[in-house]
């Protein structure tokens, strides 16, 4: 027995000192294998992030659970004001057991006092973005089946601009608002402050599982055309956990001052639940408010995006940048010299990447900290039997608790295979061999990242778009006869196994924090008149993440280019992060024998003066035209002179 306990010891010293990662792998394995094993137990009996909630509720009512400005709701508000909610929709008539409501507004604590009270009642929300306008608040509405529309005074004006066509679709609309003036529309808030604050029955929602949809929220757009991603009670589960696998514990207090509409705000929500901790939600990001409101709240753990981070350095230093409590960040997209410039400025906050899409069916995170990486590949993933045999000896030599992570391999393989396969950019395809099927790319090379959909990893696809959620399925990738998701991003995976995001694909880009489909703006630009066609694609701006907006356009035969009324058409129909910064002229397009228009070398060529004879446009807010793109205005933007 001992000569095998040494057997086994020198095996793993070996490989600690091949992989010096080797203990934090094990030691993130165990706690993603209890993670999983704590969501399957959920998925057995049922038990949702509404169950969580009522639960702790129960074990601490009178904890902070929001904090809000000066006010502070603790659970036991949180369950009477969701309650009171539920009541407003039950006394209305208007919903039955499954319905979906619609909810227009940004971060304020109602947002959350509705969407539980609609699961109290076996409803579902779909979370527009406050953003959108137009026709593109119609098509969100209409795409997510909802029947009734709940807005935030603030946005009445826009909902004013498409009532006439909701009240021809019989749809019933509610303002949050004590007294509502305009015929048509239902005031909530008095509603709400006269309804009982009385627990709900369970049965209410005795027919939810978790495979019901818990609310959705819209992907790949909110740009003029959106998708509105299928989040189920289970997914939510999921995407709850990965603050808790990034270190957050249950005496930390969260900041969220992301969208409630996006994943990213919402995850924050949905994992406050999970842990039971107090959030300190902002209306809107303030870069000049963040550090201060830290300070206010005692903040432990923050939300990011890429952005965020990048703002925060970008603020002049005071001598107070390293007074506050925060010790973790999780988010996305933050670039590496940002994270080093955060860390030196701010302290040793620990920062937490992650990858993940809202209608995917996989994550990663970068568990280790290892700057600019958003997961690790590790040996547990591809564990050889040699190995294998040796953990096993140890752990039935020691305790069941080496279980976990000698067989995370095999879970991991057996429920969410995943691959970075080969990707043409040109043709935006996967690259196959002789039998047809897909082919993984090497180490260091750039590929498209996959992950096999099936029981234990979905993928529910896009509300009422049928055409959408094929274009995300992939057929006979490793095998004849498999189905992978499309992530749609190009990752590497590089020696020492961590994985690095390398780019976006096909028609989708992110600016501002979002995503921007082209092919969508593309649709709404070529509404102008002048405008024959466009070719949208994004290009690299010095100082900022992501890319810019820009299209390649070809005039309508006979008409000149009208600069103020191709602004006012974009103001008026897109939001600000999807309106193309620049716009470059063409006589013809470029296309591909299947006539699909060819990116890659306009977006090499990006939006240089000096390299490009195209007449050139720059989106200038303050004339509210597209103006003319000289070599000084390039320079003052390359510069960060002019404000992106």
């Amino acid at each position: 027995m001992l000569v095998w306990i040494v057997f086994a010891a020198v095996g793993l010293l070996a490989l600690f000192f091949r992989n010096p990662h080797f203990f934090r792998d094990v030691q993130f394995v165990r706690k993603k294998l209890k993670t999983t094993s704590r969501i399957l137990k959920y998925m057995q009996t049922n038990y949702s992030i509404l169950d969580r909630f009522i639960d702790a509720e129960k074990e601490h009512p009178h904890k902070p659970f929001i904090l809000f400005g000066d006010e502070t709701f603790t659970y036991r508000d949180a369950e009477e004001l969701s309650n009171k909610a539920a009541r407003v929709f039950l006394q209305s008539g208007l919903l039955k057991q499954g319905d979906t409501v619609a909810l227009f507004l940004g971060n304020e604590p109602v947002f959350l006092w509705l969407w539980l009270g609609l699961v109290k009642i076996g409803c579902s929300a779909a979370f527009l973005n406050c953003n959108i306008r137009s026709k593109s608040l119609l098509h969100c509405f209409k795409c997510s089946g909802a029947r009734t529309l709940v807005a935030a005074e603030e946005l009445q004006d826009a909902v004013d601009e498409v009532l006439p066509a909701l009240l021809e679709q019989q749809v019933t609309v509610f303002i949050l608002t004590d007294r509502c003036q305009t015929a048509d529309v239902k005031s909530f808030k008095d509603q709400m402050s006269q309804a009982s604050s009385e627990p709900l029955s369970k049965d209410l929602r005795s027919h939810l599982t978790l495979r019901s949809p818990a609310a959705y929220i819209y992907t790949s757009g909110t740009t003029g055309f959106p998708k509105a991603a299928v989040i189920s009670h289970a997914k939510l589960w999921q995407v709850a956990c990965f603050p808790s696998l990034a270190g957050m514990n249950s005496d930390d207090v969260l900041y969220i001052s992301l969208p409630l509409y996006h994943t990213a705000g919402f995850l924050g929500f949905a994992s406050a639940i999970d842990r039971g901790i107090t959030v300190a939600l902002r209306s809107k990001f303030s870069v000049s408010q963040f550090w201060n409101d830290c300070r206010k709240y005692d903040v432990t753990v923050i939300q990011y995006i890429g952005e965020i981070m990048r703002y925060l350095c970008n603020t002049p230093k005071k001598p107070n940048d390293r007074s506050h409590k925060v010790r973790l960040a999780v988010g996305n997209g933050i670039r590496a010299d940002v994270w080093r410039d955060f860390i030196s400025r701010f302290g040793n906050v620990k920062i937490r990447e992650f990858y993940g899409a809202t209608e995917g069916n996989f994550g990663l995170i970068n568990y280790s900290g290892k700057i600019g990486a958003v997961g690790r590949d590790s040996f547990l993933h591809r564990v050889n039997s040699q190995v294998s045999f040796h953990i096993m000896r140890l752990k039935l030599l020691i305790n069941e608790q080496c279980f976990g992570f000698t067989f995370l391999s095999f879970i991991l393989q057996r429920y969410f295979p995943h691959a970075v396969i080969r990707f043409d950019v040109e043709t935006e395809t996967p690259l196959r061999d002789s039998s047809g099927l897909c082919i993984e790319a090497a180490k260091g090379e750039p590929g498209l990242l996959v992950s096999e959909i099936s029981l234990m990893a979905p993928f529910s696809g896009y509300m009422g778009d049928l055409q959408q959620s094929e274009k995300k399925r992939l057929h006979d990738v490793l095998r004849k006869g498999d189905l992978y998701f499309n992530t749609g991003d190009l990752l590497r995976i590089e020696e020492d196994n961590f994985i690095y995001f390398q780019d976006r694909v096909g028609d989708t880009f992110r600016w501002k924090g979002e995503n921007v489909a082209t092919t969508e703006v593309a649709d709404v630009i070529t509404m102008v008149d002048c405008i024959k066609e466009a070719n949208v694609y994004g290009v690299e701006v010095p100082g900022h993440e992501g890319r810019a907006g820009m299209a390649a356009i070809n005039l309508t035969e006979g008409l000149r280019f009208d600069s103020a009324a191709v602004f006012k058409h974009v103001e008026n129909f897109l939001p600000a992060y999807a309106r193309p910064r620049f716009l470059r002229i063409q006589s013809s397009l470029d296309v591909t024998g299947t006539f699909k228009h060819l990116k890659m070398k306009l977006v090499a060529e990006g939006f240089n003066p000096n390299q490009i004879t195209d007449p050139l446009y720059f989106l200038d807010e303050k004339d509210k035209s597209y103006v003319p793109l000289t070599v000084d205005k390039f320079n003052l933007i390359t510069s960060g002179q002019i404000k992106m």
